[in-house]
C-alpha cells in the first residue's frame, strides 16, 4: 500500500487517457483548482451515483473555479459506455495499471462487506492552482459525498 497524501503535499503528476483515448494531464490544468476523485468501477451502482452527483453539481463547481476528473482502473471503452449511458460531462480517466491510484494512496487494503480486500479506495483530492493537495479525503461514501465536499469547500 502506498502512502496517503495530506494537505500541503505536492500532487503526483499524471497523464492518462480519457474515455475517447485522448490524454489528459494534471500539469495542463495548473493554475486551476482540480477535483480528482478515484472510484472502483464504472457502471456499478455506487460509482454511478457518485458520478451523477458530480455531473449534477458540475456547473456550480465550475462557477467556483473547480474542474472535475474521475479516475478508475477501467479501460477507455468501458468509460465511454459509462459516460454515454449516464450523461457524464467531465473527463473519466483510465488507470488500468493503477500507477496513479497507487501514487495517491487510493489503492490498497480496505474493508468491504466485513472482509479485508485489496482494491480501489474511494478517495477525493482537491489540487490547488500550484499543484499542491488542498484537501485529501479517503474512504468517502458514494452517496452524499459531493454535498459533503461542497460543504468542506465552503460552496
Amino acid at each position: 500500500m502506498s502512502e496517503r497524501l495530506s494537505a500541503g503535499d505536492q500532487a503526483p503528476e499524471f497523464t492518462l487517457p480519457d474515455a475517447d483515448g485522448n490524454e489528459v494531464s494534471l500539469k495542463e490544468l495548473r493554475g486551476k483548482n482540480v477535483i480528482v476523485y478515484f472510484y472502483p468501477a464504472a457502471m456499478t451502482p455506487g460509482c454511478t451515483k457518485q458520478a451523477c452527483d458530480f455531473r449534477d453539481s458540475l456547473d456550480s463547481l465550475a462557477a467556483h473555479g473547480y474542474t472535475v476528473l474521475g479516475i478508475s482502473p477501467d479501460k477507455p471503452a468501458k468509460l465511454q459506455k459509462f459516460r454515454d449511458r449516464d450523461g457524464v460531462t467531465f473527463p473519466l480517466l483510465s488507470d488500468p495499471d493503477k500507477q496513479v491510484l497507487l501514487a495517491y494512496g487510493a489503492f490498497g487494503e480496505k474493508t468491504m462487506y466485513g472482509k479485508l480486500v485489496t482494491g480501489v479506495i474511494r478517495s477525493t483530492f482537491v489540487v490547488d492552482p500550484d499543484g499542491k493537495i488542498a484537501l485529501a479525503q479517503y474512504n468517502v461514501k458514494a452517496t452524499g459525498h459531493v454535498a459533503k465536499l461542497r460543504r468542506d469547500l465552503g460552496l
